[in-house]
């Protein structure tokens, strides 16, 4: 049966399947395999009940609020303060481009948000500056996988809710990671550049200047910290803390920017359904396959016959991040975290990794596969910035990945990068 479920879904993912049918058609198709049609009936339940979770109800105001920040335009205040804070060192622009990311990823929480905020205004700049153009994409691209790790995080939202883990700690174990993966990023920005002799910067800013910068960034960057302080400290829920962002967005945007306009709100309206339309549709069509694969006890199969390989914890966390990184590549990243989740979270769990622990490991691990070919969708998007193709920015990208798999290691086999903070808040 298992089998029949992987040749069912990959074929019909390589006829250019939605992500969403081929799941729900791959659970269909199952029941009629297992001579079942009575659990049929079960279906529009499963399909319901896939959605049915209270938690989830923060992804749509994260995503709104995001999209919010996006439009009034803050993204210059950002660079204006990575720049105060690095751009003095040699490959400055490429080290204010991940620093930027880092700060982006308090706001949107979205990869690809976040390449098309960011390369529309950095790479350009890059080019001007003397460096490549594909260097300037491939660490935009890079760069942006920072978003879905640093809270709030909608990837987080929607793993929490389906494995039920605390979101809040979920947040709180990815600040760290977040910020370990833009570091890695910049020490091989600034070996390439070196080598590159891509240029200095402008002198070291000095301390009134970076104040300077600070205040002019000081009101995005409130948000991500209203955010984190309100869930962190107990004040709301990730649910109410996503309302609360959306409510802080429109103030800035309409009465301290004044850059946000009535007519404005149905087109981001319309954004915020149709991209959570396609997830939720995503989510309820995985619960029925979901459902089946608990039926069929394969969490359970796929465990033991990863433990017939080794049972030396080492080797066996090895294994699921060589899956996931693989899979991950052909697989949208909603679409791994709901269908490997279910298989991969109770093995971790059996050999001592703690639930959130696994869950900031496959949230990294997933980000990957948005820098990697050859369907990662945050090259796409360099890709129609540059007019560059998938094989030159592809190239450019590999020693960040490489960079990213070294961050991910330390993240997979040292604990407490992911567990420090939420032990400190009192969320383990």
């Amino acid at each position: 049966m298992v089998e029949f479920m992987v040749i069912v879904f990959f074929l019909l993912l390589l006829a250019g399947t939605p992500i969403a049918f081929a799941v729900g058609i791959t659970a269909v198709l199952t029941f009629l395999r297992m001579d079942a049609p009575h659990l049929m009936t079960m279906v529009p339940q499963r399909f319901y009940s896939g959605v049915d979770l209270f938690a989830l109800m923060a992804m749509p105001f994260f995503m709104l609020a995001g999209d919010i920040m996006n439009r009034i335009e803050i993204t210059h205040k950002l660079v204006r303060l990575a720049n105060a804070l690095v751009g003095h060192i040699r490959g400055g622009l490429a080290h204010v481009n991940i620093m930027v990311s880092i700060f982006f990823a308090g706001l949107t929480g979205a990869a690809v948000s976040d390449t098309a905020a960011l390369g529309t205004m950095l790479i350009p700049s890059m080019e001007r500056e003397g460096y490549d153009r594909s260097f300037a994409a491939a660490v935009t691209a890079a760069s942006s996988i920072i978003g879905p790790i640093i809270p709030p995080s909608i990837i987080m939202v929607i793993y929490g809710s389906l494995m039920r883990v605390s979101i809040a700690g979920l947040f709180a174990a990815g600040i760290v990671p977040g910020v370990l993966v833009g570091l890695v990023l910049m020490v091989f920005a600034g070996i390439i550049s070196k080598k590159r002799n891509y240029p200095i910067g402008e002198k070291r800013a000095s301390l009134k200047e970076v104040g300077q910068s600070a205040k002019g960034a000081l009101i995005p960057i409130l948000m991500p910290i209203i955010i984190l302080g309100g869930i962190l400290g107990g004040v709301f829920t990730p649910t109410e803390a996503a309302a609360v962002a959306v409510l802080y967005a429109v103030i800035i945007g309409f009465f301290v920017y004044r850059n946000l306009k009535l007519k404005d709100i149905p087109d981001l309206l319309y954004e915020m359904v149709k991209n959570n339309g396609s997830v939720f549709i995503i989510l309820a069509s995985a619960a029925i396959l979901g459902w089946i694969l608990s039926m069929e006890q394969i969490p359970e199969l796929v465990g033991a016959a990863i433990l017939n390989i080794s049972e030396n914890p080492y080797i066996v966390m090895l294994i699921i991040n060589a899956i996931l990184l693989i899979l991950g590549m052909f697989m949208d990243m909603t679409a791994g975290i709901i269908i490997l989740g279910p298989i991969l979270h109770p093995l971790a769990v059996s050999m001592g990794v703690h639930p959130l622990h696994f869950g900031i490991i496959m949230v990294v691990n997933l980000n990957i596969a948005l820098m990697t070919p050859p369907l990662g969708a945050c090259l796409f998007v360099a890709c129609g910035i540059t007019k560059l193709s998938l094989e030159e920015i592809s190239k450019e990208i590999l020693p960040f990945i490489l960079a990213v798999l070294a961050a991910l290691l330390l993240i997979t086999f040292v604990p407490a990068i992911s567990l420090t903070v939420p032990r400190l808040l009192g969320l383990i």
